[in-house]
């Protein structure tokens, strides 16, 4: 059991005018002890942690990150693990090169710290191995190495590293290039969640948050692949709000942009998950029925345009009612598949007629398996 003695001082800053008074008021600093726990599991993972001693602190290491250290020496690994167990990390030790890419795959840890030379598995060979096994994380590497050759140096980061520390090392150093490290995979993780976010929205129409056009068409195009090759039923449904324009005309957008949120739960609240809903535009929706026979594709339609006419909105104190027209093709199990954009030309058609026909309707597309 090792025991670390720290020094708290509780000094708070305000205005710059206030400070030194406020300095000069404070009781002497306090001693605590904090214990750190080593050897928690006899097993090659080790949960070191301190307990956060300020709110500061508590910030500073407020992230658990995971740590591989890799060494065949258990001197060498302790001399890191004794530094890095003062921060809120959760060591892995590998004394192998195979060991350590085997609690890589298991684990994903944040950063890699190996030694160059290892019995097994060159230095080289295991960074390598790292990157070529990283998927959208990445891992930070530290190579440590005996040697102050800089073609070693540049072998290291050729092969993937991203730092390196010469043996022996200075502990403040070390915990130095590991803050070094960690703050480059908070870079990569905040990019990372940005660029899903981007993505998302890329493929998501703002005012519905139902997919847009081209989301629609990226999936659509797969599951009509996907019944080519596994001969299931697939349909798709053009919906198209009535008398739209007259919404926004009298009422203002803000009404229109209700009614279309509206809808939009409605025909979400009666998709699958194994279907899809979207906005292609204005008031024009897209529904993919897949495994539906049909006369069940025409039920599940049927069923959005009853719940859309009972629908009672409410603009400026006067009620109105909002109809859909609906154009449908596809094809039944049995039945040649057609490619998307010849089934939604022809559910356009189909819409088209519903229109024609007195609208608040359904219209099946002729000849949708040609």
């Amino acid at each position: 059991m090792e025991h670390q003695t720290t020094t708290e001082k509780s000094r708070k800053f305000g205005e710059s005018g206030e400070a030194s008074a406020r300095t000069r008021s404070k009781p002497a600093a306090t001693n605590q002890i904090c214990s750190t726990p080593f050897d928690m599991q006899a097993t090659n993972v080790r949960d070191v942690r301190v307990p956060a001693r300020t709110e500061g602190s508590m910030r500073e290491t407020g992230k658990d990150y995971k740590v591989l250290i890799v060494d065949d020496s258990p001197v060498s690994r302790k001399l890191v693990e004794l530094p890095l167990s003062q921060k809120q990390y959760k060591l892995y030790f590998a004394k192998t090169g195979q060991e350590a890419t085997n609690l890589f795959e298991e684990h994903r840890p944040d950063l890699v710290i190996l030694d160059w030379v290892m019995p097994d598995l060159s230095g080289e060979e295991l960074c390598r191995r790292i990157r070529s096994s990283s998927r959208d994380a990445y891992s930070y590497i530290i190579v440590l190495t005996g040697s102050t050759d800089k073609d070693c140096l540049v072998e290291a980061l050729d092969a993937g590293a991203d730092d390196h520390l010469t043996k022996p090392f200075h502990r403040g150093e070390l915990l130095a290039r590991v803050a070094v490290g960690i703050r480059t995979i908070e870079l990569h993780r905040q990019l990372r969640t940005k660029t899903r976010l981007m993505e998302k929205l890329a493929l998501t129409d703002a005012l519905t948050g139902l997919p847009n056009r081209h989301a629609i068409q990226t999936w659509a195009e797969g599951q009509l692949s996907g019944a080519a090759r596994h001969g299931y039923s697939c349909w798709v449904v053009v919906g198209d709000l009535d008398h739209f324009k007259q919404v926004n005309d009298t009422f203002g957008h803000d009404a229109g942009d209700a009614v279309l949120q509206k809808f939009s739960k409605i025909l979400k609240s009666n998709t699958r998950s194994s279907d899809i809903c979207g906005r292609l535009g204005g008031e024009e929706f897209l529904v993919v029925l897949t495994y539906a026979a049909k006369d069940d594709a025409v039920a599940v339609i049927e069923r959005i345009r009853k719940e859309l006419d009972r629908t009672l909105f409410t603009f400026g104190g006067c009620t109105v009612r909002v109809t859909a027209s609906f154009g449908l093709a596809g094809f039944e199990r049995h039945q040649k598949p057609s490619i998307f954009s010849k089934l939604q030309a022809l559910a356009d058609e189909a819409l088209y007629a519903a229109k024609r026909a007195g609208r608040n309707r359904i219209e099946l597309a002729a000849g949708a398996a040609a």
